[in-house]
């Protein structure tokens, strides 16, 4: 696959990701009266199972049938607590350090999130 249609369909991915995310962080935050925090890492955990299972017969497809699912899972939960981390702390700098409006935060740290995810999941988990 050339890698024009794997970053187009990570894209694609990533933007409906985006708005899953987006909406379990409204509905917590506003409908549920969470903090923040609590409803960054519900939303996150949510659309990390959309994206691993696109990701690996999408986004990722492999040939080889020898790939042990168990293990792409572990790289995958690797790549989103790297990816997830990375995000997590732009999120608590900008709200926390820069007083930066808390939806505009997470907005931010969807492309954090984003550029660290495809590069971890290229590298490591579907390499």
């Amino acid at each position: 696959m050339k890698e024009s249609v794997r970053i187009f369909r990570f894209a694609l991915i990533g933007t409906l990701n985006a708005l899953i995310t987006a909406f379990v962080i409204w509905l917590m935050m506003d409908e549920m009266s969470y903090d923040y925090i609590p409803a960054n890492i519900t939303a996150y955990v949510v659309a990390q199972i959309h994206n691993f299972i696109w990701s690996k017969y999408w986004i990722f497809p492999t040939e080889n049938k020898k790939n042990n699912i168990w293990q792409q899972m572990l790289f995958f939960s690797i790549a989103f607590g790297i990816a997830y981390s990375a995000q997590f702390l732009f999120l608590i700098l900008l709200v926390e350090a820069w007083n930066v409006n808390e939806y505009l935060a997470q907005f931010f740290g969807l492309f954090i999130y984003g550029s660290v995810n495809f590069i971890t999941n290229k590298k490591l988990t579907f390499r």
